[in-house]
C-alpha cells in the first residue's frame, strides 16, 4: 500500500512539474513586445489606427462611474469612445449620464429599461453595446475598475492593431487590503492569471477576464455572440473566449500600463457569491479545456494531499518502529526530492510572474499561497460536486 501511495505521489508531482516548467514559465519569461504602445502611436501618425469602443456595463454604479469615466475619457489614443450601458440603474446613474458627462467628449451611454427572459441582463447589455459600437474593436471593463495609466487603451489593443490578432487578454489585479480574505482573493487572481496567460502563450487559450479584455466585434458576430450560453449567469467573458479563442488569434497584454485595477470584495458572503458565479460556468468549457484544468488543479491538490498522507505514514512507521523496505525507501527519497524541486520551481516561477503582474503576492509568501490554494481548490471541488441548485444568481 505504501508503494502505491508513493508511486501516485510521484506521478501527480511530476504532472505539476510539467505544467510549471513548460507552461507557467512561458509567462514568467515572456518578452513584452516593444510595440506595446509605440506601434500604436506610430500607426496613429500615419492615420492607420483603428478606432476603439470601450464598453462599461453598469447597474447602480453611480459612485464608481463618477471616478472611472474621467479616467477613461483621458486615455491617450486618437480615436475612441466610451460607451456606458446603464442597465436599469435606480441610484442616480441615469441623471449622471444625462447631465454631468457633457464635458467628457468621448463618453456616451445607452439606457436599458427592462430585463429580457431569453438572455441574462449583462449579456443583453453587452450584445446591444457591440451592435451600437462605433468602432470595430471593443475593450471591456467594469465600473469598479481603474486603469493603471493613460496608455491602458493603447497597450491593450496593440496586439490587435499591430499583429492583427482578434483577442487581447489583459490582467486585472485587485487592490491590496489587510486580512486573509484579501490575500486569498489576490492569490486566486494571480494563479488564475498564471493559468490563462500561460496556456494562451502555449497555444491553448481558454478564458479571459471581462474587467480587461479586448476583441473584434466581427469575431463576436461571426460566432453568434453569446447564443450558446445566453441563459447562463456569468460567462460573458470566459465562456465566449472559450468558444472563439485559438492559438493563432489570441495575444496577451501584460505591460504594467495595461493593467486594470479592481476593487476586491470585502465580505466573505460577497466573495462566495462571486465564486459561485465563476464556478457555475466551468462546466460549459470545451472538453479539452476541462481536462487540462482538471489535471492542473487536481494534481496541485493531490500533490499536497499525498504529501500530508505520506508524512503521516512515515510518522506511523517511526512510532511503531516498522522499517521501510529498500524499494519503499527509494520511492520515498525520490518522491521527497521531486516534491522539494516542485516547491522550489513553483516558488521561483510563480514569484517571478507575481513580480511582473503588479507584485500581486509578495514572493516571500508564495509557498504559503501554494498550500492555501491547494486547500481552496480542494474545498471548492467538493462544494461543486455536492452543491444543489439554489436561488438564481445575478451579475449585480
Amino acid at each position: 500500500m505504501t508503494i502505491v501511495l508513493l508511486i501516485i505521489w510521484l506521478l501527480v508531482v511530476s504532472i505539476q512539474l510539467i505544467f510549471i516548467l513548460f507552461v507557467y514559465s512561458r509567462t514568467a519569461f515572456y518578452r513584452v513586445p516593444e510595440h506595446t504602445t509605440l506601434g500604436v502611436q506610430s500607426n496613429a501618425r500615419t492615420g492607420s489606427t483603428s478606432g476603439i469602443t470601450i464598453v462599461v456595463c453598469a447597474r447602480n454604479e453611480l459612485e464608481n462611474l463618477t471616478e472611472l469615466l474621467p479616467l477613461l475619457n483621458a486615455q491617450n489614443y486618437p480615436h475612441f469612445e466610451v460607451l456606458v450601458m446603464d442597465d436599469r440603474s435606480t441610484d442616480g446613474t441615469h441623471l449622471l449620464l444625462e447631465n454631468d458627462i457633457t464635458q467628457l467628449q468621448h463618453v456616451r451611454f445607452i439606457r436599458i429599461d427592462k430585463e429580457h427572459e431569453h438572455v441574462t441582463p449583462k449579456k443583453y447589455a453587452l450584445t446591444i453595446a457591440l451592435k451600437k459600437a462605433t468602432y470595430p474593436i471593443v475593450l471591456l471593463t467594469d465600473a469598479d475598475c481603474r486603469p493603471a495609466s493613460d496608455d491602458w487603451l493603447s497597450g491593450m489593443v496593440a496586439p490587435l492593431i499591430n499583429d492583427q490578432k482578434a483577442i487581447s487578454l489583459g490582467f486585472s489585479p485587485y487592490e491590496h487590503r489587510p486580512g486573509l480574505l484579501n490575500f486569498l482573493i489576490r492569490s486566486e487572481t494571480l494563479f488564475t492569471a498564471v493559468q490563462y496567460l500561460s496556456l494562451a502563450l502555449a497555444g491553448r487559450p481558454y478564458m479571459g477576464v471581462g474587467r480587461n479584455l479586448a476583441y473584434r466585434t466581427s469575431l463576436f458576430f461571426a460566432n453568434r455572440g453569446f447564443y450558446t450560453h445566453m441563459n447562463v449567469v456569468g460567462g460573458d467573458d470566459d465562456l465566449f473566449i472559450n468558444e472563439v479563442a485559438t492559438g493563432k488569434n489570441t495575444a496577451i497584454s501584460i505591460h504594467p500600463d495595461t493593467f486594470m485595477w479592481s476593487k476586491p470584495k470585502e465580505t466573505w458572503a460577497d466573495w462566495r457569491l462571486q465564486k459561485k458565479r465563476h464556478l457555475n460556468v466551468g462546466k460549459y468549457y470545451k472538453s479539452g479545456n476541462k481536462f487540462r484544468l482538471g489535471l492542473l488543479t487536481g494534481s496541485h491538490v493531490l500533490t499536497w494531499a499525498f504529501a500530508l498522507v505520506i508524512g503521516i505514514v512515515v510518522l506511523v512507521h517511526e512510532w511503531y518502529q516498522q522499517p521501510f523496505t529498500a524499494n519503499e525507501w527509494l520511492l520515498l527519497l525520490s518522491g521527497a526530492g521531486v516534491f522539494l524541486f516542485r516547491m522550489l520551481t513553483f516558488w521561483g516561477i510563480t514569484g517571478r510572474i507575481s513580480y511582473r503582474l503588479a507584485h500581486t503576492v509578495h514572493w516571500a509568501i508564495i509557498p504559503f499561497m501554494d498550500v492555501l490554494l491547494a486547500i481552496y481548490y480542494g474545498l471548492a471541488g467538493i462544494a461543486t460536486i455536492f452543491r444543489r441548485r439554489k436561488k438564481r444568481l445575478y451579475w449585480r
